[in-house]
Parts: C-alpha cells; sequence; structure tokens
C-alpha cells in the first residue's frame, strides 16, 4: 500500500515538473526565434531560463495551480494561465532590459497563446490521470446538527472526485459505539461541530484506526492551532499569545498601506474619472455611495463606494446583493464584476480607517446581528477591517457569517507581512472568477429585516 502511494504521487510529481518543462520549453524556442539581440553568448543564458522556471513556479504556487485533484479543471486552467501571463510579462521586461530596449511584443504574446492551449491540454489530462490514480475516498459524516451536518454533506458532496459521503450520523441519537463500528467501515471521517468530548474520542480512535480525519473547526480549534509548543520541564504545553498584531507588525502594516494606497489612487485615477462620468451619465445619479461600517476595536467609519445600484435600492428595506438583483445598474453589473465599485476605498485606506488586507468591514446592523448569532463575530475587530482579505479569496460573497468569521480569526492568528503580499496578489486571481461574485439566494432575504447592501 505505501509503495503504491510513493507510485501515484511520484506520478503526479512527473506531471507537474512536465508542465514547467512544456511552458519554459516554449518561452526558449520564442525566445532563440525572435529576441536573438536578448542572448547571451555564454552560460547567461540559463540565469534567464531559471528566472521562467523560478517565477512561473513561484506564482503557480501563489494561485494554486499545482493542487491538481484539489481544484476544478477549470480553476487549474485559470491559475497556470494566470501565472504563466505575470511570468511573461516579467520575462519580457527582462529580455528588454538584456537588449538594453523595449523588444517586439507580439511573439510574446503568440508565446502566451502557445502556453494557454498548452495548459488546456495539460490540465485537462493531469486531473484526468489524477482522478485515475485516485478513486474518490469514502466518508462517514458526523454531526451533532442535521442542518449543519447537511451542509457539509452538501460541499463535499460537490466535489464527487474527491469525496464520496456514504454515511451521516448524528451523535445525539447514537451512542459511540455505533458511531465507532460505522468508521471502521469507511476510509475516512468528516466532523461537525459535536460534543467536545466526543470529538476527543472519535479522533483518537481514528489515530488508532489510521482513519484520515477532516474537521471542521471552532474558535478555540483555530486559536491553538496557531498556538506556540513550548516545553514546561518534562510537559508539553501549546502557548496562545493572544494579542493580535504586535506593534511593529501593526507599524509596517500602516506604512504599506499608505505607500500602496497612494501609489494605487495615481494608477487608477483614470478607471476611476471614467467609472464615476459613466454612472452620472446612466441614471444621473450621485456616483458615490456612502454607508456606515465597523473596523478595528468596533469603531464607525463611512465607507466609500462607486454606486452599482439604484439610488432608492433601500426603498423597501435594506437587502443583500441576490443572483440577478434588478436593483443593480448596467454600469453597477460591469463594475462590480471586476471590482471596480471598491476603488473608492482606497481613500479610506489612506484616512486610516481601513487597511489593504483584513476582514471585509460589516454594516452596523450585520454586526449586532452575527454577534448574536455568533458571539465570537467582535473578535475579527481587533485588526482594521481591509479592502481584500482572506475570507473574500476563499471564500465567495455569499459564504456564512460563521464560516468568514473562522477564515478571519485565521488570518488574524496567522498574520506575517508576507502573508498580506501574498493575499494581494491572490486578489489578481478572483477578479474575474463569477463564484467570488455569485450573489445570495432570494430566499435569504425573506429571513433577515436588514442586510448588507451594495456588495462587501
Amino acid at each position: 500500500m505505501n509503495f503504491l502511494i510513493k507510485v501515484r504521487k511520484t506520478v503526479m510529481q512527473l506531471i507537474k515538473i512536465f508542465i514547467v518543462l512544456a511552458l519554459t520549453a516554449s518561452f526558449i524556442d520564442i525566445w532563440n526565434e525572435n529576441y536573438v539581440e536578448a542572448l547571451f553568448s555564454n552560460k547567461g543564458n540559463y540565469v534567464v531560463i531559471f528566472s521562467f522556471v523560478f517565477l512561473f513556479s513561484v506564482f503557480s504556487s501563489l494561485f494554486g495551480a499545482f493542487n491538481i485533484g484539489i481544484y476544478r479543471t477549470h480553476e487549474i486552467i485559470y491559475s497556470f494561465s494566470l501565472s504563466v501571463f505575470f511570468t511573461d510579462i516579467i520575462m519580457y521586461l527582462e529580455l528588454s532590459l538584456i537588449a538594453r530596449r523595449l523588444v517586439a511584443a507580439a511573439p510574446m504574446i503568440w508565446c502566451l497563446i502557445y502556453q494557454v492551449v498548452a495548459i488546456f491540454v495539460c490540465s485537462f489530462c493531469a486531473n484526468t490521470i489524477y482522478f485515475k490514480l485516485y478513486s474518490p475516498r469514502k466518508i462517514v459524516a458526523v454531526f451533532s446538527n442535521d442542518i449543519e451536518g447537511q451542509k457539509l454533506i452538501s460541499k463535499m458532496g460537490a466535489i464527487s472526485q474527491r469525496f464520496k459521503i456514504v454515511c451521516g450520523i448524528n451523535t445525539n441519537y447514537s451512542d459511540m459505539d455505533n458511531i465507532k463500528e460505522q468508521i471502521d467501515k469507511y476510509e475516512a471521517v468528516a466532523i461537525c461541530n459535536i460534543d467536545k468530548q466526543k470529538q476527543k474520542e472519535i479522533i483518537s480512535y481514528c489515530y488508532r484506526s489510521k482513519k484520515r480525519t477532516y474537521l471542521l473547526p471552532d474558535i478555540s480549534d483555530i486559536i491553538l492551532n496557531n498556538g506556540y509548543e513550548i516545553q514546561i520541564g518534562d510537559t508539553p504545553v501549546i502557548m496562545s499569545r493572544n494579542r493580535g498584531l504586535t506593534s511593529e507588525q501593526a507599524l509596517v502594516k500602516r506604512l504599506f498601506d499608505i505607500v500602496f494606497s497612494m501609489t494605487a489612487i495615481i494608477i487608477t485615477l483614470p478607471i476611476m474619472i471614467a467609472c464615476a462620468i459613466a454612472i452620472k451619465l446612466d441614471d444621473g445619479g450621485p456616483v458615490l455611495f456612502h454607508q456606515n461600517r465597523v473596523t478595528k476595536n468596533g469603531k464607525i467609519f463611512n465607507i466609500i463606494k462607486f454606486r452599482s445600484m439604484i439610488s432608492d435600492a433601500d426603498k423597501d428595506g435594506a437587502k443583500k446583493a441576490e443572483n440577478k438583483d434588478l436593483r443593480i445598474t448596467r454600469i453597477g453589473k460591469i463594475i462590480r464584476t471586476f471590482r471596480i465599485d471598491e476603488l473608492p476605498q482606497l481613500f479610506n485606506i489612506l484616512k486610516g480607517d481601513m487597511s489593504v488586507v483584513g476582514p471585509r468591514p460589516e454594516r452596523i446592523e450585520n454586526v449586532f446581528e452575527y454577534t448574536n448569532k455568533y458571539p465570537e463575530f467582535d473578535l475579527r475587530h481587533r485588526v482594521k477591517a481591509g479592502l481584500t482579505g482572506y475570507a473574500q479569496i476563499y471564500g465567495k460573497y455569499n459564504t456564512s457569517p460563521g464560516d468568514k468569521l473562522n477564515m478571519d480569526l485565521t488570518y488574524i492568528e496567522t498574520y506575517s507581512f508576507l502573508k498580506d503580499i501574498k493575499l494581494i496578489i491572490l486578489t489578481f486571481k478572483i477578479l474575474f472568477m463569477k463564484e467570488s461574485t455569485e450573489g445570495f439566494d432570494s430566499s435569504v432575504n425573506k429571513n433577515i429585516n436588514k442586510g448588507e447592501n451594495n456588495g462587501i
């Protein structure tokens, strides 16, 4: 069995290496044929080749392109394409520096087209091979709430090529002996919000039985998971600092926010001016949308966005944006798709109300609503609200508040400046992903009186 696992891993590693080499070869071919003036006469060419391999590998890792079998095929294609796009831009600039002039861009454009075609073929084949090698795991789901258990089963079941939920057990109606008996029949266990003592017993049993476990973490799990292991005498202890960002981290983050927001404002100013004109010409209403939101330490500030909905969108009461929401204007559909409506928040960042990266700011009403349901919700206010964030990249617009809270706390507990840079780069990936802007189902608004309006 161990030999088979090693063979599978080796095959997938070889496939990933083949993809990198295939795209590198296409770059080398275009380089040799069209950029003779950017060639060295000796070993300097190896440095250029290494640059391509290194950059492409880094971008592919950041965008998750190597997550073959984990992401769907179209996500793998998108991630690889985005990686090679950024790599080719940098390599074009590098070749221009070597040639000491701006070289022709057309060959690099053709190179990108060839590479994207190769990515389509390689990604499809790679995912097909992966699922031939790895059959979906047969999993038993263990939960204490039928609704939450069904959500878990639905989410995992949606990736049927990886997970096969064949049994669900409610711990309120089954004793531990029966649960263990069911666990023995399957390859893995998915655990969703059960009693801590039962959770401990099940995880211990799975560890002894060498069964894989999938655990939906709660707040305490997230905090402990990101703690530090220290040794007190002969006793291992997990220590959680629980202090949020240090003074040094906060200072570096603020300096970066100022530099980033000022630079971004200068670069995107033409886009913002064009957007403002388009909104005004579309229906004659106000260009900007103002709303009170909550940031660090519960401070209330006035967020600025480009208006993407009709002027009287709240006449029937504030509602969450839905799929195909009729309140969204023609221009609003475009600017929401490409996140242009968020650009004015760069001024919020420069002012100090927001940060580039952090939990998205919620309406005051939503904070009260979510805190009633999730008492730990205000813990996300230990840092400034952000233009982009962990929950926005790995979640969706309609991701539940509980799941967003867990992702925001994961960001806070694992914060680093490099992670902020990574999340900013990953933001480019989700800009054109439809799933990330997917609105709430219309049924959501039937159960709430107040909700978020005009975007996240």
